[in-house]
């Protein structure tokens, strides 16, 4: 797991530290927070196989006009495996809905990075009276847009693996000649294999079941989406089979792979911040 010292977490403006872990129903989940405490919300969801840490290049291009909140999903970073091991999508969300209660948050903007969009999903459709709108980044919305991968760098007899098998693995995360950065190297060998493959399982299960824009549909949540036309895990054309949600505003990133969060913050952030201006939910002013 993630270092205790990895991330700020800061009560209100005043920079005072309060608990970051949310001692929930079958395990424990950690929070980050950042930004003023009484701007709009916006909920940063990680994809499998990271944490919570691959949104750091970002947030602080968020945090002047909203209250960031970041959550590690169960068995990564410093949240807890689930202690009855169930890794599910619909899961993850109601964990999350559960730990957004725990803070107080009545509405928020969701966004989800790669598989992070099921879980952002998955909580819009237990709670579609907590999120008001969704944000999509590389989402695949269907398994037939999956690249397939090369062999897989590891077996669990082998486990942890090497850096060099880490970065073999997650180097399609990102366009072609992109360095896996080390942190995330870290994370990633700080999970058990467990936790790796069973999330990317859950993710696969959920899709299964139904596309993501079926799903998204029948949500009738504001919805963007944000693909880097150099994905080398979900086929970047595939980002077009989102436009069947009804005003569903999609946007390629020229250059970008799967990851525009580290890839290219400043174009991500001002696409999720010009998305968040028109669909936020701001509580009204006391007289």
């Amino acid at each position: 797991m993630t270092p205790p010292d990895r991330h700020p977490h800061m009560n209100g403006d005043a920079g005072a530290p309060e608990d970051p872990i949310l001692c929930l129903e079958h395990g424990d989940i950690y929070v980050c927070q950042d930004g003023p405490r009484d701007a709009p919300v916006l909920l940063l969801i990680h994809g499998s196989a990271a944490s919570s840490r691959s949104w750091d290049a970002l947030v602080p291009l968020l945090t002047t006009l909203h209250r960031v909140i970041r959550v590690d999903l169960p068995g990564h970073g410093r949240s807890a495996e689930p202690v009855d091991g169930d890794y599910a999508t619909p899961e993850q969300g109601r964990r999350i809905g559960m730990a957004l209660d725990r803070l107080g948050v009545e509405h928020a903007i969701v966004v989800g990075h790669s598989s992070g969009g099921y879980a952002a999903t998955a909580l819009a459709e237990q709670r579609p009276d907590l999120v008001t709108a969704l944000a999509l980044i590389n989402t695949g919305p269907s398994m037939d847009a999956f690249i397939a991968p090369g062999p897989t760098a590891f077996h669990p007899a082998q486990w942890p693996p090497t850096d060099e098998q880490i970065r073999q693995f997650a180097s399609t995360a990102f366009r072609a000649g992109y360095q896996v950065p080390q942190e995330l190297v870290d994370e990633l060998r700080g999970m058990t294999y467990h936790a790796v493959t069973a999330a990317m399982q859950a993710s696969t299960a959920y899709l299964n079941q139904h596309a993501l824009p079926d799903r998204l549909m029948a949500l009738g949540k504001p919805l963007q989406v944000i693909f880097g036309d150099q994905d080398r895990r979900w086929r970047p054309s595939s980002a077009a089979d989102y436009r069947v949600v009804p005003g569903a505003k999609v946007e390629l990133l020229p250059g970008a792979g799967h990851t525009p969060i580290l890839e290219d913050p400043p174009r991500t952030a001002a696409l999720l911040l010009s998305f968040a201006e028109i669909h936020t939910v701001r509580a009204p002013k006391a007289t």
